[in-house]
């Protein structure tokens, strides 16, 4: 086990009771075989979604030197950082020969807010009931993570010859926009993981029906970036019970109604048209059939761009997004505050620029008594490369299991953590390993959050064989 040093923490004083494990001297070949894998990824997750890592705090010291003690049972070798009392970063390597460049699996390990009483179970006990394994992260994204974790094992426990360096990173604070999560790592060790060719992380989907029927494996290529900004009118403070001309909340209230009504333009990304094109293949409604296969010339036609836009997934592919998401006036019911201030949760495409944006934004609202300032992150979006050996390993896995299914590249609307190892060249893709339905997939950040026994087995299995045909010599 790795030494403490200056911002490295040492392996818990607890002894952490594991489940037990699930040791085959050989990779898993049969269907009993990785439904016994799923198994022990089920108990894992148990354990793991019941440790509590809201962000904000976050807490992920916990789940640190949990994911420590079970790489130490395999006799795997964790560091864990603390850049700030209670946040950690865990990274494990698992030595190659050296002759390719390492893979990384990225996860991180906080969640967002749960409400236990919009709950059928409690979020934070590792429920395991009706098939699925119950909690906040179970989807996003510590069910990932214990398939990643799982890959690993397998490789590890039936000793596969490597000809890469295989890298676990859990990080910190992704639900928070980065913090001292992935993004600290990157800046303060890039010895550790600048000489990696590829990574693996969130952000792809295997889109499934109702049925269960996978639709299509979408591997996350690129993503928008986030613009969030902060709207602020300002007049005379007052009482309530006298109104005053320039009260500051009929300011926001007027500039806000202004941005509400905002139709950004609609932009047809290289990107957003791939993947748009590839859905036309499997689209059995004529009309949307022919809108996916030219979008530009479908939006070109009022009619066709509305019944495109509709679809709040391609809506938000298509055009720079605004979502008003917060308010803050007076404290009081009487008093009219001297500010009243919101924020926007804005996300631009690829290629658009911030500060044009921004004066778009300024020049909609029309009043110079209202500022409009940015407030947290944003970056230029990033996207990597189709033509690499990992994405034609995923596709290998595919075919292996489907020849016929659909391999596509869908945008994410959001952001994830990829960008960071973007940004110093390594190739990322979001890869989803659980085939969803619409209902299971409104659990990511919703209510009721969880993931089938079922998707546990085949996420391992398919994770699996995509890495290692990455990985093995």
């Amino acid at each position: 086990m790795a030494q403490p040093q200056p911002g490295l923490s040492g392996s818990s004083s607890q002894p952490v009771r594991l489940p037990p494990r699930v040791f085959e001297p050989e990779v898993p070949k049969t269907d009993e075989q990785w439904r016994a894998v799923g198994r022990e990824a089920t108990a894992l997750l148990s354990q793991y979604v019941a440790i509590n890592t809201t962000n904000p705090p976050g807490n992920e010291l916990e789940t640190a030197k949990w994911l420590q003690a079970v790489l130490a049972r395999e006799g795997i070798d964790a560091q864990v950082f603390e850049p700030k009392p209670g946040k950690a970063n865990l990274y494990a390597r698992v030595r190659g020969d050296g002759s390719a460049r390492p893979l990384v699996l990225l996860n991180h390990m906080d969640v967002v807010l749960a409400s236990p009483e919009y709950w059928k179970v409690d979020p934070f006990a590792g429920v395991v009931k009706d098939g699925y394994v119950w909690g906040r992260g179970a989807l996003d994204m510590k069910g990932e993570a214990i398939v990643e974790l799982m890959t690993l094992l397998t490789l590890k426990r039936a000793a596969v010859p490597l000809k890469r360096d295989v890298i676990f990173l859990a990080t910190a604070d992704e639900e928070v926009g980065g913090g001292v999560g992935a993004g600290w790592f990157v800046e303060h060790h890039p010895d550790l993981i600048r000489d990696a060719e590829f990574l693996l992380n969130e952000g792809g989907t295997i889109r499934a029906d109702a049925s269960g029927r996978i639709e299509y494996y979408g591997v996350g290529t690129t993503e928008k970036s986030p613009f969030w900004l902060d709207v602020t009118a300002r007049g005379t403070a007052g009482h309530g019970s006298r109104p005053t001309p320039d009260n500051p909340v009929h300011r926001l209230v007027r500039a806000l109604n202004r941005i509400a009504a905002y139709q950004t333009p609609l932009i047809v990304t290289p990107a957003a048209e791939r993947y748009l094109r590839d859905l036309s293949a499997i689209e059995g409604d004529p009309a949307r059939r022919a809108a996916l296969a030219d979008p530009r010339a479908a939006l070109r036609d009022s009619t066709a761009a509305r019944a495109l836009t509709a679809d709040l997934t391609y809506n938000a592919l298509l055009r720079n997004t605004i979502s008003i998401t917060g308010l803050r006036g007076s404290d009081k019911t009487n008093v009219i505050p001297p500010v009243a201030s919101a924020t926007l949760d804005v996300r631009l495409l690829p290629g658009q620029d911030p500060q044009a944006f921004l004066a778009d934004l300024v020049r909609v609202v029309s009043d110079t008594s209202v500022a409009i300032t940015p407030q947290g992150p944003n970056w230029p979006a990033t996207e990597s490369s189709t033509e690499t050996e990992l994405f034609r390993a995923v596709v290998a896995a595919v075919q292996a299991r489907d020849p016929k299914a659909l391999v596509t590249t869908p945008p994410l609307p959001g952001f994830t953590d990829s960008h960071y190892f973007r940004r110093i060249g390594i190739v990322s893709y979001g890869l989803s390993p659980f085939p969803l339905n619409q209902e299971e997939a409104r659990g990511v950040h919703g209510n009721d959050e969880r993931v089938s026994l079922d998707d546990l087995t085949f996420g391992v299995h398919f994770l699996y064989d995509v890495v290692s045909r990455v990985v093995a010599r």
